[in-house]
């Protein structure tokens, strides 16, 4: 069996994190490496590695997280001022976490393009 990563750690509390929100389909919590006042992760509970592997039957959990991230994004005081949301994709993108996993960065002003 593969050794679990760090998101799937974290769904079964086997490492802490600042978890500011959860339902049964996925989880929120403050990145440890903040690049913003507000940078949150949204993370699927289901194990997608990537966006390479959304399946059509993830259509709605897609859905339901983006609603979430709004959501998120009104409780953190962002939604009017501006956020970013960043899915990285693969090693050139930079995704270090083989789980999908969405960056909600706000509380500040940010340049474009990024990166």
């Amino acid at each position: 069996m593969p050794e679990k990563n760090i998101f799937k750690r974290i769904i079964d509390r086997e490492i802490e994190a600042e978890i500011l929100f959860e339902d049964d389909r996925c989880l929120v919590f403050r990145d440890i490496m903040p690049q913003a006042p507000v940078h949150l992760l949204v993370i699927p509970k289901k194990e997608i590695p990537s966006s390479n592997e959304i399946a059509e039957e993830d259509a709605e959990l897609i859905g339901h997280l983006f609603l979430t991230i709004r959501r998120i994004a009104e409780e953190q005081g962002v939604a009017e001022s501006g956020y970013r949301v960043v899915l990285n994709c693969g090693p050139d993108a930079t995704q270090t976490v083989r789980h999908l996993h969405f960056h909600l960065i706000g509380g500040r002003s940010m340049s474009w393009p990024p990166g």
